[in-house]
Parts: structure tokens; sequence; C-alpha cells
């Protein structure tokens, strides 16, 4: 379960950085939103959005995984061999909208582009799930993931987790947006290249041959469930070992030690910035005036 749940996240991750999305997300929440708490409000919601769509889709696919939890050899064939299908789909640049086969998702969609504010963020996430073709087949690999799994929770704590992974890179490249440059966002966004008289791109072939790993996995692996077997027995007692003496009072005070520190320095960061953006606005008023115009248009946004 460990390793599917890391798939999923990075399947959040690569449906992010897709060619077809070609980070317009975090380009549109570094101009519209900022960074600082309102980015992470807007992000919360749009995670928010994500679970609206998302939670489902696990519900239904774990509960179609567990009318064939009797038959789990011809699940676990048949979860792979598609898992492997949707690696080749994906890595060869073909896909699909899965959009076209939710109902209302198109409507959904068009009304997000005409509102404001948190509303247009939380509707932005729950298109932002489905939608895309180039993340088809990586949403359809999920969902067999999921449906392999035979639980309803398990399927949908996946799903929380592969929006979560949409998430956490958007948020950080927002934040990071003006300081990455057009080098840094062009590295972000891969390149295009030709092989077999046909254009590829090279997050779309990483993606598919990253599901198709999983695929060929799961089959070995009686759906994962022979992982652990991977790793050596004397590395795992050796981890177990090692673990245990995180277990203990003093590696406690420590560790809570270290997470005041580090909301300490935050907030001295924080405050430190925000006295010299004010003694930038005393010394030019020009900025000062820009100032409150930013800061109005963000009263507006919500």
């Amino acid at each position: 379960m460990e390793l599917g749940l890391v798939t999923a996240f990075l399947g959040g991750v690569l449906a992010l950085l897709s060619p077809c999305g070609a980070l317009l997300l975090p380009a549109f929440f570094a101009s519209t939103v900022g960074a600082g708490p309102r980015l992470w409000l807007h992000g919360g919601v749009f995670y928010g959005g994500l679970l609206i769509v998302l939670v489902p889709l696990g519900i239904g696919a774990g509960a179609l995984g567990a009318l064939f939890t009797a038959h789990r050899e011809a699940v676990i064939v048949t979860a792979s061999l598609l898992l492997i299908v949707f690696g080749l789909v994906q890595a060869l640049g073909f896909g699909f909208d899965p959009t076209r086969m939710l109902p209302g998702a198109r409507g959904l969609q068009q009304r997000a582009g005409s509102r404001s504010g948190l509303v247009k963020t939380v509707m932005l996430g729950a298109v932002s799930g489905v939608a895309g073709f180039c993340t088809g087949p990586i949403l359809g690999a999920v969902l067999t993931l999921a449906a392999a799994q035979g639980s309803m929770l398990t399927a949908s704590i996946l799903f929380g987790v592969y929006g979560a992974g949409m998430v956490v890179p958007l948020l950080l490249l927002a934040t990071l947006w003006g300081r990455m440059g057009n080098r840094g966002r062009a590295l972000m966004r891969g390149r295009t290249f030709r092989f077999l008289g046909r254009d590829l791109h090279t997050t779309s072939v990483v993606t598919g041959l990253l599901i198709a790993a999983v695929g060929v996995l799961f089959w070995t692996t009686n759906g994962l469930v022979g992982v652990p077997e991977l790793v050596p027995s004397s590395t795992q007692a050796w981890l177990q070992q090692r673990s245990g003496l995180l277990a203990g009072p003093v590696v406690d005070v420590l560790a809570i030690l270290l997470a005041a520190g580090l909301a300490l320095l935050i907030w001295a960061r924080v405050r430190r910035s925000r006295a010299s953006v004010i003694a930038a606005r005393e010394d030019d008023p020009d900025v000062e005036m820009a100032g409150r115009g930013e800061n109005a248009g963000g009263g507006r946004e919500g």
C-alpha cells in the first residue's frame, strides 16, 4: 500500500507538470493570488475542490473492486495489464479527456472561468482533478490502482494522496515563480523530441514509464503484497532497531524544540520582509501607491 501511495502522489505531481498544463496552474496562482498566507488559503480551497471530485471517484473504484475480491488473481492480472497499457499510451503521447465521460464536468469548467476569488479556486480544483487530455491516462492508472485495492476507504485515501501530489508542487512553484526565471520554467516544462517519426515529450515519457513499471511490479508482487520482500530481512531488522531509538521522551522534546525554532525563524523572516517593504514605501511614494493598488486588488480577489 505504501508504494501505491507513493505512486499516486507522483502521479499527481506529473499530472500538474503534464505538457497540456504547461505549468498554467502555478502561473495562475502566482499572478492572481501571490504568496504567503493567502496562497496557502487558496491552496487549501483548491485541494478541497479536488477532493470533491476525486474522493467519489475513489469510492466508486473501491466499491467496484470490492465486488471482485473473490477473484483476486484475475483482478491483479487485469489491473497490471491496464497499468501497462495506460503507461504506454501516456509515453507515446496519446490521451483522452475524462471530462467527456463525467456528466456536468464541461459545464463546471465553463462556470469556473466566469467566477473569481475563493469560489473560482474551489471550482478550478474540482475541474483540475479530471480535466486534461494529457492527464487522462494518469487518472485511469490511479483509478485502476484504486479499484485493485478492493476497499472504498483505501481507494479514497489513494485519490486524496493523488490530489496532494498536485497541490504540494503547485504551492511550491507558485511561491518560487518569480525566482525561477524563464530557464527554470522551461526546465520544469520539459521538452519535445522526435522518436521513430513521432513527437514525444519528456514529461509524458517519464510518466508513462513510471506507470508501466508499477504495472509490472503490481504483477510480480501479487498486487504489491510482496513488495516488502524486495528489501532484505537484515535491512528491515536494522531499520526497525534504528526507528525504535527514535521513540523516547528526549527525542520528542528535541522535535518540539526544532519545530518551535523553525516557526520562530519563519516568523522572523516574514517580519523582516514586511519591515523592508514598509521602509521602501516610505522612501518612495510611487512604491507606496503601487502597494495600495495591489492591496485593493487583492481585497477584491478574495
